[in-house]
């Protein structure tokens, strides 16, 4: 064993790395719209007759051009699938249980992962009408829309 080898250690630990995001201009025009005017843009392809949300540029059935095809939705749509989340991680946007649901947004054709509020979990359904719910102070991501919640 060498002198160098004698006096190795390793050192454990956990390294955070900053980073910045650009959403490109249809990931922009969403977020920006979020923020600035509470809305809830999905993107048409006219070829296939769909409506995504989140938007994307380019129809990923077609591959078509969507970049000018904006679509208002409402807030409103149905929870097509549903998790419970029971663990912690750093990432995570508020602390567990919480539910992630995939929503499917009145007049769009792809359901989007957001945040479901709801009371009581055991409660929940495939169906289930909800409604968004905006964030008070805005930032310009997808949490501007704080959470979806039941349909009274």
């Amino acid at each position: 064993m060498s002198a160098r080898e004698e006096h190795a250690f390793v050192v454990e630990g956990k390294m955070a790395l900053p980073y910045q995001y650009f959403a490109g201009t249809v990931g922009s025009t969403f977020l920006v719209a979020l923020r600035d005017e509470q809305k809830i843009l999905g993107i048409r392809c006219d070829t296939c007759n769909k409506v995504f949300i989140p938007p994307r540029a380019t129809c990923e059935r077609c591959f078509s051009d969507l970049t000018d095809k904006w679509v208002e939705l409402p807030g409103t749509g149905i929870v097509t699938g549903f998790t419970v989340v029971r663990y912690e991680e750093p990432y995570q946007p508020k602390k567990p249980p919480f539910v992630l649901a995939l929503i499917r947004l009145d007049g769009a054709d792809t359901p989007f992962v957001h945040l479901l509020e709801s009371g009581d979990p055991a409660e929940l359904q495939i169906g289930l009408k909800v409604k968004a719910v905006f964030a008070e102070k805005r930032i310009g991501s997808l949490l501007d829309i704080s959470h979806f919640a039941p349909v009274p």
